[in-house]
């Protein structure tokens, strides 16, 4: 695998990711007790795995037996086919350009078929290669978002037979639609029924799939009749809840245990000190004026490098295991935060925006609270030149 480019630079960026490969351990170990051992793991690792970095997360999930990644994305197809070991399955559950069709079945790489059209032309597409497109058809059940019409079935039934040489239907698939909250259970489950009733239609028409899948994490945790051969895993292999819904009735039934360890921790370092006397404003404009004297530390990261604008005068961060509040406006490239009550802090000390630090912590929900940002929404604004590194 080549270096990326920030480990290719031989200077410093502001901030720095770690990946915690022992938190990964725990939430896989975690999702297994709710799974059972027999469903594959696909690890969803869309938009850069969700901030933590394809190119160090990808060899660490494979490092804990993940052999199976899904994208959203020829494009992250291809960002994952450099990353991973020449064994792991690639699956694409989104957009593929027709011009990108000929490279993703020329490299083996499983994709999500949605409509008929598609379908035609994969298997054009394989003949004119002499190989088998790799399917996963992904039908309608009711989030109509993407998913072949149940009434296109009995057409993409007689296709996969006509040309059952170029097609290999690995999977058959749907997407739920907001199984994280506890009040779409409904939805849920009218969902699941009408999925339940393809498979039986594919059944009687003697064309059934390799394997079926329909949960994603929060439907893995909570909803066990969605567990099928493979689940889709995103937000709980980074150590996340899907929801506060889903984490209340997980935690009720492991008797109030969380399960689930933060894999990333995002740190930097005070880049100055500064003396503050009373009634002087901070930063820019009027937004935070000195209510006594104060020491602020000075840190280089702001919202052009990923630290929504929105915690201004809001959020906190770690200093010497003390919290330390952000004050005034964040910048775009530096933010101040209050050490008056830090006093042994100093130019240098490292500062971690999210992570543990001594005795405390910053959640990544922490930051959501206040941005009103979905986890997973702050993760990805996360920019790909921050470097990353594993921590075993």
């Amino acid at each position: 695998m080549a270096p990326s480019d920030a480990e290719q630079r031989p200077v410093r960026h502001s901030s720095r990711i770690e990946l915690s490969e022992s938190a990964l351990r725990k939430n896989l170990a975690f999702l297994r007790t709710r799974i059972g051992d027999e469903p594959i793991i696909s690890s969803v690792v869309k938009a850069n795995a969700y901030g933590h970095g394809v190119d160090d997360f990808v060899p660490m999930a494979e490092r804990q037996g993940i052999q199976h990644f899904s994208v959203a994305s020829s494009y992250e197809a291809s960002c994952v086919l450099g990353a991973a070991s020449p064994e792991a399955t690639i699956l694409i559950m989104g957009i593929l350009y027709s011009e990108d069709l000929p490279w993703v079945i020329g490299h083996d790489i499983e994709f999500f078929v949605f409509d008929l059209d598609r379908l035609r032309e994969s298997a054009q597409v394989a003949r004119s290669l002499g190989k088998q497109a790799k399917i996963h058809i992904e039908v309608e059940t009711g989030g109509n978002r993407l998913g072949l019409p149940e009434a296109q079935l009995p057409e993409a039934v007689s296709l996969l037979q006509e040309h059952r040489r170029d097609l290999r239907f690995v999977g058959l698939c749907t997407h739920f639609a907001g199984i994280e909250s506890l009040a779409n259970q409904f939805r849920i489950r009218r969902q699941l029924a009408r999925f339940e009733e393809m498979t039986k239609q594919l059944r009687t028409a003697r064309c059934l799939p390799e394997i079926r899948h329909t949960a994603c994490s929060a439907a893995a945790l909570a909803f066990p009749e969605t567990v099928m051969d493979l689940v889709r895993i995103g937000t709980v292999q980074y150590g996340m809840w899907p929801s506060p819904d889903i984490e209340a009735l997980v935690r009720g039934t492991v008797g109030g245990r969380s399960g689930l360890q933060r894999v990333l921790s995002w740190k930097t370092d005070i880049m100055h000190i500064k003396e503050v006397r009373e009634d002087e404003f901070v930063g820019y404009g009027t937004s935070f004026q000195a209510p006594r004297s104060m020491r602020i530390g000075v840190i280089p990261v702001g919202y052009g490098t990923g630290l929504p604008r929105s915690v201004s005068n809001r959020g906190q961060v770690l200093v010497r295991g003390r919290k330390a509040p952000i004050v005034g406006l964040v910048n775009m490239n530096a933010c101040m935060v209050d050490v008056t009550h830090i006093p042994e802090a100093k130019v240098g000390d490292e500062v971690v925006l999210v992570g543990k630090q001594k005795n405390n912590s910053i959640s990544i929900r922490s930051f959501s609270e206040f941005t009103y940002a979905l986890n997973n929404e702050f993760l990805c604004r996360l920019p790909n030149a921050i470097p990353r590194s594993v921590v075993r």
